[in-house]
């Protein structure tokens, strides 16, 4: 299935990477099934997560407006016990959180060990929305890019796994979203016409978005573009990729305590 991950300090065009592609997938139907058995597959995987302690799994997901991560968060994480998930949303930094360094309001909300925790936005925030819109000097989120680097290095070296998905539309699907948001009574409420700003900087947020993916993706925390204007294609690659990565940790039960087999309940 196609998702293209950057490699280190590798140039990231995402205009040459098609936001329609769903590989060999053979249609919604059969990504359906697939994705039923990753679903299945996860909240097993989540069990000994939380049983062994030993890990925790960080999910960030980045978009542009109307990108799906509300949707892919709603449908991939539908099968996992909800007290192991915490989702953090990431908006406009309080007076107090500002009054801090820029990781300070981050650090609080990454998951502890045999935890999952995904974050609806995230610390990226910090050299997209603030460069495009010119809320500090150059000078500042220049230098962010190092401390995110940092940053996710000293989670993933105390046990955090970092899965970083950017979910990749066009600009006709997000016109498309948009409209729907305004015909369709059920889904009026999440129309924002702010969002409608944000679509005339398209450019200039395409640009951020590649450059945090030349400067921001480690071996350890790399980034993972994912095709994402069909909505079950999104899902499908997204919920294999958290699969394979806690497949690849070889978590195991802890080892029961002596004796089990003597005891006698009455």
């Amino acid at each position: 299935m196609p998702i293209y991950t950057v490699k280190p300090n590798e140039a990231a065009s995402l205009k040459d990477i098609d936001p329609n592609a769903t590989g060999e997938v053979k249609g919604k139907k059969a990504a359906k099934k697939l994705l039923k058995q990753n679903i299945e597959r996860m909240a097993e995987l989540q069990n000994v997560l939380y049983a062994e302690g030993k890990h925790a799994l960080l999910i960030v997901l980045q978009a542009m407006d109307v990108g799906g991560k509300d949707g892919a968060i709603r449908r991939i994480m539908s099968g996992v016990n909800p007290q192991g998930v915490r989702v953090a949303s990431f908006k406009k930094p309080t007076e107090e959180e500002l009054a801090h360094d820029f990781l300070w309001r981050i650090h609080q909300e990454t998951p502890q060990r045999g935890m999952i925790r995904i974050f609806n936005r995230s610390h990226y925030e910090d050299v997209l929305v603030v460069r495009v819109h010119n809320l500090v000097p150059e000078a500042v989120w220049q230098k962010r890019y190092e401390h995110i680097n940092n940053f996710e290095k000293l989670l993933a070296d105390n046990g955090v796994t970092i899965l970083k998905f950017y979910l990749h539309i066009s600009p006709e699907e997000q016109k498309d979203r948009l409209l729907a948001r305004l015909e369709q009574p059920h889904k009026r409420w999440k129309f924002n016409p702010g969002d409608l700003k944000e679509r005339k900087l398209w450019d200039e947020y395409m640009t951020a978005f590649e450059t945090a993916f030349e400067r921001c993706s480690p071996d350890n925390a790399p980034w993972h573009i994912v095709p994402a204007n069909d909505k079950w294609y999104r899902n499908l690659i997204i919920s294999q990729k958290i699969v394979e990565t806690l497949e690849s940790l070889n978590m195991k039960y802890p080892q029961p305590v002596e004796g089990l087999d003597d005891v006698a309940i009455e």
